[in-house]
């Protein structure tokens, strides 16, 4: 049983794309080699000395967060990470990474922390912005040179709408200037006001193309100063991103729902701790695998009754409770990120079926091992 490492990475970047990834963050492949094949693939949230020796040799080792996310000056055996990097290398195995671009994918992380707590996904909590940024171009040019202009503005990169090219509207109106000492007008005389029949033309452009198609515009108009407006369109949202908004079968009290969170997620020493009304009825729930309380304003207005997530702190927590009654649930990091696990390995499975070993490993990487009643 085998698959070739590039085939496991193309589904894996499919259905978390890299571009999903935030610019700080480090994903894809760590180490190995893509025209190798791998003979199993094993998953976890943590790349540790632990999960790398139950890593079969000749495998792939897949894991959410990154190893090298920081930066570092040596890989060298005797390193932390190193020994980890050299250790997989020595058994022919791999290391990839699905980290915030599995965060944001639809379904990714949240969603399979939204299963596992049996909650119906809804909609995101906090969307990606839709595709590239775009500038919305307006210009102002007399009827006979509107086609040469629209047409250096084009190829300048301007008027791409989807799948379609050349995309422009215009409408006919008139334009007025007065030329003043030291003008030099293409149309009318110093000193005299100058009214002209000019076409509006307007066209969408990526906003790292402003420099090429502004060039372009000044090149091709035939006025010494051409009147334009550039105006920066708002992002859209999309349907991928951080966090979910879900709803519950039935509603019960967050006495009740802290208990479901408590069943639905692996026991970690840090275990489940809420803030809230015991007896506040829940029916619609916010949730975020991983830190999630940069998303506690979001989650404010988000039309929400209780938030899970992890990493919640004193300070922002705080905040929160003072200006909002959505209640939080507080769960470990590794506990709300530990069902994407299974939500990776059913995609490979489905995928390669017989043809490649897939497990979910059973180690828990939380970093929190002991825990005292009180």
């Amino acid at each position: 049983m085998s698959a070739r490492l590039s085939d496991v990475i193309g589904v894996l970047e499919a259905a978390y794309p890299p571009h999903l990834a935030a610019d700080w963050d480090s994903v894809g492949l760590v180490c190995g080699d893509a025209s190798e094949s791998v003979d199993s693939v094993t998953i976890v949230v943590d790349a540790t000395a632990a999960t790398v020796a139950e890593t079969p040799e000749r495998g792939l080792l897949l894991s959410h967060h990154p190893l090298l996310l920081r930066g570092v000056d040596s890989v060298a055996a005797h390193t932390a990470k190193g020994a980890i990097v050299h250790g997989l290398i020595r058994r022919g195995s791999a290391l990839f990474t699905a980290h915030t671009n599995a965060d944001s994918a639809a379904p990714g992380v949240s969603d399979a922390l939204a299963e596992a707590l049996g909650l119906v996904v809804e909609g995101v909590l906090s969307p990606a912005d839709a595709g590239e940024h775009l500038d919305k171009w307006a210009v102002f040019v007399p009827p006979e040179y509107a086609k040469p202009v629209r047409e250096a503005m084009f190829d300048a990169g301007a008027g791409h709408i989807g799948d379609y090219a050349h995309c422009s509207w215009s409408v006919a109106g008139s334009g007025q200037f007065l030329p003043l000492d030291g003008a030099s007008p293409a149309i009318g005389t110093v000193g005299s006001v100058e009214h002209v029949a000019e076409d509006r033309i307007e066209m969408v452009a990526p906003a790292g193309r402003r420099g090429a198609v502004l060039a372009a515009l000044r090149a091709a108009h035939p006025y010494e100063e051409p009147a334009f407006d550039v105006l920066a369109l708002a992002p859209l949202p999309s349907d991928v991103g951080i966090g979910r908004i879900c709803a519950l079968p039935a509603r019960e009290t967050l006495s009740q729902f802290v208990s479901r969170v408590s069943r639905g997620l692996p026991a970690t020493s840090w275990g489940v701790r809420a803030a809230g009304d015991p007896d506040a009825v829940i029916g619609r729930v916010a949730v975020c695998g991983g830190a999630g309380d940069s998303l506690l304003h979001t989650v404010a207005s988000a039309g929400v009754d209780a938030y899970v997530t992890a990493d919640l702190r004193h300070h922002p927590a705080d905040e929160h409770l003072r200006v909002s009654d959505v209640a939080l649930v507080d769960v470990a990091h590794w506990a709300s990120e530990y069902p994407w696990c299974h939500q990776a390995g059913a995609l490979l499975s489905a995928q390669f079926g017989d043809a490649l070993d897939v497990r979910v490993s059973q180690i828990r990487t939380d970093p929190w091992n002991l825990e005292k009643d009180a």
